[in-house]
């Protein structure tokens, strides 16, 4: 499975200690270098930044082989580089939050998810608890969340929940 990850579901992942759920679920990653240099700005998190210096085996940063697509200039030049090389690479997977991002990588036949959405694949198979690292999420970094995000999400997580029960009580 070939995923391309933008810079705010790393920086997430990272911050509330999620970020092997990619290798676990995902296997590889792709990031792209222009999500790298965001990731190493200064007003990034250290824990982010140490991240980035020991990078694991499982990510591979990469360069746009294209040149600049014109109608994602709208776009921060991380989330460009992101779209363009999940393009590029034919990715089964972009790993984004930004909506106008996820919207333009749509546009363009690309499968996108977020954070909250990895947590919840790593749900699934008990990876983790979903609603916990949810809550890290919200206490610890600045992931930004309407009301109706939030209560989408949670009732997700108890429907998987309960059919995890469901399961269980079969067996």
């Amino acid at each position: 499975m070939i995923v391309v990850a933008d810079t705010s579901p790393l920086n997430y992942l990272i911050e509330i200690d999620c970020i092997d759920l990619l290798h676990r679920l995902y296997d590889a990653i792709i990031v792209p270098c222009a999500v790298a240099d965001e990731l190493a700005h200064c007003d990034s998190p250290p824990k982010v930044r140490l991240w980035l210096g020991k990078l694991p085996e499982w990510v591979e940063k990469r360069n746009c082989n294209s040149q600049p697509d014109q109608g994602l200039m709208l776009l921060d030049r991380g989330e460009r580089e992101a779209i363009q090389i999940a393009l590029e690479a034919g990715a089964d997977l972009l790993l984004i939050d930004e909506r106008r991002g996820a919207g333009e990588a749509e546009r363009r036949g690309l499968t996108v998810t977020g954070t909250l959405g990895v947590l919840l694949s790593a749900g699934l198979p008990e990876l983790i608890d979903p609603e916990a690292a949810y809550r890290r999420l919200i206490s610890e970094t600045n992931f930004r969340k309407s009301a109706e995000l939030e209560n989408a999400f949670l009732a997700r997580v108890r429907s998987m929940k309960e059919s995890l029960a469901r399961v269980r009580s079969k067996s």
